[in-house]
């Protein structure tokens, strides 16, 4: 176990809802040239004959709006850790077409990781998944997805779609919720920093890492509780009643309207969410009958130069690995 942090997080990242509530700072809305660069970048790669995934920044080049997506990562370390992108028009635009537009605004933030045991490199957030299996990932069905982070340093969600109804993205600083645990429930503080079971982490079997991680004076934040709950099992070592009730904790205070910023996603918004500080979640919904019209988001991991570095036993920053 690593060093616990004993005085409160400070700074940007430990925001709670009413400091950002009426701030929109962090809508950021594509201006006209900016989007007069991703068509030009578009077909420019079309008229290459490359496509998805199979050509590189250089190709997809971006004069202007490269420096602001650069800028854009190093805010999402420190700042607020989230922002969203506002004006992407994929209404334009056929399926490939706007798998060639994220791929190539991806390759200007960093490195795209791998989402899946089958090498996926863009997601796609549908629902099309069993409930009744319990290896059957949240985001593939149209179920409440509980508050979590990935094993990346970001992770973008473009909006293609809306639901019929319901499906709000909310999102709830670790750092907040562990000053939380700190001010009011210290007693669970060295649970949910001792080694716990994931899968996911890059393996065949469930991976070791703590929840919280206090390294060269940054807090960072692992949880889904499902997958711990799985990776236990599957590992053949029950959590403990104190360890639930820690999860329980976490749960509650995430909960808190005081915690938490929610937002209906629009076709053409790009949500930055970074892990490491941001828990983000989505509310149940509603959706078509019609597959065609369903809710549909499409998922970029993202791997950024300059993010933190992580302590040695909290791994999983680079996704799944390549299929074999």
């Amino acid at each position: 176990m690593g060093l616990i942090a004993t005085q409160p997080i400070t700074g940007p990242t430990a925001w709670r809802a009413s400091d950002v509530i009426n701030d929109d700072s962090w809508m950021r809305p594509l201006s006209k040239a900016h989007i007069l660069e991703i068509e030009q970048a578009l077909a420019d790669v079309k008229s290459s004959g490359l496509s998805f995934p199979n050509f590189g920044k250089h190709d997809f080049a971006l004069p202007t709006l490269s420096a602001v997506l650069e800028n854009y990562m190093a805010e999402l370390e420190t700042g607020l850790g989230f922002m969203l992108l506002r004006g992407i028009p994929v209404d334009r635009y056929d399926d490939d077409d706007i798998n060639i537009i994220y791929w190539g605004l991806g390759l200007h933030m960093g490195k795209a990781v791998r989402q899946n045991p089958q090498g996926d490199l863009i997601g796609q957030v549908m629902n099309v998944g069993d409930l009744t299996d319990r290896q059957t990932r949240v985001y593939e069905t149209n179920a409440y997805l509980p508050y979590h982070t990935d094993p990346t340093d970001i992770v973008g969600l473009l909006c293609i779609r809306k639901a019929k109804s319901g499906g709000i993205s909310s999102l709830v600083s670790s750092a907040a919720l562990y000053n939380e645990i700190l001010a009011h429930h210290p007693e669970y503080l060295s649970c949910l920093y001792r080694p716990m079971y994931y899968p996911h982490l890059g393996g065949d079997k469930p991976g070791i890492s703590p929840i919280f991680s206090y390294h060269q004076g940054q807090l960072t934040c692992r949880y889904l509780r499902q997958y711990l709950e799985l990776g236990h099992d599957m590992m053949g070592a029950p959590l403990s009643a104190i360890e639930r009730e820690a999860f329980d904790l976490i749960d509650l205070i995430s909960h808190d309207e005081s915690m938490r910023v929610n937002m209906l996603m629009e076709p053409g918004d790009l949500q930055l969410v970074n892990n490491y500080v941001v828990m983000h979640s989505r509310t149940s919904f509603e959706d078509f009958d019609d597959i065609q019209q369903r809710r549909k988001k499409l998922r970029l991991w993202l791997r950024t130069p300059g993010s933190r570095e992580l302590a040695y036993d909290f791994p999983g920053r680079d996704g799944f690995p390549d299929p074999k």
